[in-house]
């Protein structure tokens, strides 16, 4: 099992969000993920904001150093 990692800092926001969430699993993951979007980002928890979370994971743990921002999948 390979830890996850998601990177808020890879994504542009008006708050300049760094944080960086990772987990052994999946589902602890996307669970954390949700929590922050929700809490600090306004989204609602729904189906889809889950999958599209689930596509931004990425094998390992986050780069010290900010990643170059993306564009959100639509």
């Amino acid at each position: 099992m390979s830890r996850q990692y998601i990177d808020c800092r890879e994504f542009p926001s008006t708050m300049n969000c760094s944080v960086a969430l990772s987990a052994d699993t999946e589902g602890e993951l996307l669970d954390a993920a949700v929590q922050h979007a929700v809490s600090v980002h306004g989204h609602a928890d729904t189906p889809e904001l889950r999958k599209q979370l689930a596509t931004l994971f990425k094998t390992g743990t986050p780069p010290v150093q900010a990643p170059a921002q993306q564009k959100v999948p639509a």
